[in-house]
């Protein structure tokens, strides 16, 4: 799970967020669940919408990888 993603998007419905990304709501609920890896274009427009860093996805995968 990628609370930090839950706590980005605050009060915004994933529907919301979605649409403004462009991507579907599953799309989002894959990415705030872990169980899909954004491309880097999806990722780009998922942190300028919700004001992050896009390659903070790639180091949640490699904190984890070295568990």
């Amino acid at each position: 799970m990628r609370d930090w993603l839950l706590d980005l998007r605050g009060c915004r419905s994933q529907v919301e967020v979605a649409q403004e990304v462009g991507v579907s709501q599953q799309h989002i609920s894959a990415l705030e669940y872990g169980t899909k890896r954004p491309s880097p274009a999806v990722a780009k427009r998922l942190a300028k919408v919700l004001g992050f860093d896009w390659t903070r996805f790639y180091e949640d995968e490699d904190e984890s990888a070295g568990q």
